[in-house]
């Protein structure tokens, strides 16, 4: 649990600033559509500070300490179970993939609310501009629209379901992705000599490439989640029923690339991230004398 939540919040932390631009690709936020990473930064920057870079990072952290704890630590528990329940199965990465599935809904199931928060808060840009020394010389002078008023903004849209928009993309992007990061990671570690298993590079390579293999597969479902996330406030409506319907009508009226659209970027956020999300967890465990079953 405390090796789950340390590494989640350190590494939503370190790499805040791309996963805010991230979303602004995803949802095509006004003045987004076109361009690319560093012009996107300069324009946070310009339109913001420095700290816009950051904007809903607060809810991302408050959500990833309890999804990262609740994901490693329920990972074990699954992972245990299923080692000792259905002995069939072996203890090979196939284990990892069923646990972290399940260790992934399990997680994403009690956190919803935090990330459809943070989207909230991150999608929209100020539209006034200003020059880098301004966005330097005025770091804390802009207000923040605060998390409990995102909540209470949601909460009289539809009441608790709207606090669950866009969960079914999600869900199903989550199962995938996380089992298949856990099946990529410890099938990479399989194949390592058992005297540099214990190497921090090589944790961290196997980490990268586990995430490039479930960011790239599972992405399309990500960009879906955003865009039902936002959808009744940037069209004044509900426009996407299903995930099947989002996705249809991104491609038809989006174009299909906007289903990647962010990806670069999210190669650059999400597989550091979880190579040293692992990685952390991993040293972390081995501080706190603690080992998987199997």
């Amino acid at each position: 649990l405390i090796a789950g939540g340390a590494a989640g919040a350190f590494t939503k932390t370190l790499v805040a600033p791309l996963e805010r631009i991230k979303i602004l690709l995803q949802i095509r936020s006004e003045g987004f559509q076109s361009i690319g990473l560093f012009p996107s930064f300069k324009k946070v920057v310009q339109n913001e500070g420095i700290q816009g870079l950051y904007r809903g990072n607060g809810a991302s952290v408050i959500r990833i300490i309890p999804y990262a704890a609740l994901h490693y630590m329920t990972y074990e528990q699954y992972r245990s179970w299923i080692v000792s329940e259905c002995p069939s199965l072996g203890t090979g990465p196939s284990i990892d993939f069923l646990a972290g599935s399940a260790a992934g809904g399990t997680a994403v199931l009690c956190t919803y609310p935090l990330d459809l928060a943070r989207t909230k808060l991150a999608y929209q840009v100020r539209a006034q501009k200003h020059s880098w020394w301004y966005a330097i010389r005025n770091l804390r002078s802009q207000p923040r629209q605060r998390l409990l008023d995102v909540f209470r903004e949601v909460y009289s849209e539809g009441g608790i379901r709207a606090f669950y928009r866009g969960f079914g993309p999600t869900f199903i992007e989550i199962l995938l992705y996380t089992g298949l990061k856990y099946y990529v990671y410890e099938k990479l570690k399989q194949q390592v000599p058992e005297d540099q298993k214990d190497s921090i590079t090589i944790r961290l390579s196997c980490g990268a490439l586990a995430g490039l293999f479930g960011q790239t597969f599972t992405y399309p479902l990500d960009v879906v989640r955003r865009q039902m996330q936002v959808e009744n406030v940037m069209h004044g409506n509900s426009r996407y029923n299903s995930t099947m319907e989002a996705l249809t009508s991104i491609v038809r009226n989006q174009g299909w690339r906007q289903l990647y659209a962010g990806l670069s970027i999210n190669y650059i956020r999400a597989v550091p991230s979880v190579a040293i999300g692992f990685t952390a967890y991993d040293v972390i465990k081995l501080w706190l004398h603690f080992s998987s079953q199997g």
